[in-house]
């Protein structure tokens, strides 16, 4: 799954996300290869919209957390700054709500950095809420919609075992 993932899509190589080569894209450069793994998993019966809303919730807290996972700023050749990114591809998954309630065990057992969203958190508006509406609720009784993790690749990928691409 992820050597297929980076050939792909480019994000194996030196050509893209999270390099720095001054000069744009080495095309005869050695693939980069992550020793980490970044991962989402999506419940597979989301709107596309909250598709997108869950995974850019989810990945929001990896950089405060997990600092080396962000690259160096941007520049464009006309000098302009943009922000920095994570420095290696974010795999984008989905799996059945069981799938996904089996995945956060597993990244609980590990202790791997996680993050989660609840159906709950849909009908909140702020970040207060959204700490309360997932306080609220045992761990085994979360109804999970979305996940992310980051760590070794091989943890991540048994974490997520039974999660397919992300269509």
């Amino acid at each position: 799954m992820s050597s297929e993932y980076e050939t792909s899509s480019g994000y194996g190589t030196s050509s893209g996300h999270g390099t720095s080569s001054g000069g744009g894209s080495l095309p005869d450069a050695a693939p980069v290869r992550f020793d980490t793994k970044i991962t989402v998993v999506l419940r597979d019966d989301l709107e596309p919209w909250q598709r997108l809303n869950v995974t850019a919730f989810l990945v929001s807290g990896l950089g405060t957390t997990v600092p080396e996972v962000i690259g160096e700023p941007y520049e464009d050749a006309d000098g302009v700054a943009y922000l920095p990114m994570f420095r290696q591809p974010v795999l984008v998954l989905e799996a059945s709500k069981e799938t996904l309630t089996a995945a956060h065990a597993r990244a609980l057992s590990r202790a791997l950095p996680r993050s989660v969203f609840t159906s709950d958190l849909f009908a909140t508006g702020n970040d207060r809420d959204n700490r309360a509406a997932v306080r609220a609720v045992p761990t085994g009784g979360l109804d999970l919609v979305g996940l992310a993790v980051y760590g070794p690749r091989n943890a991540v990928d048994k974490v997520v075992k039974g999660a397919r691409m992300h269509p």
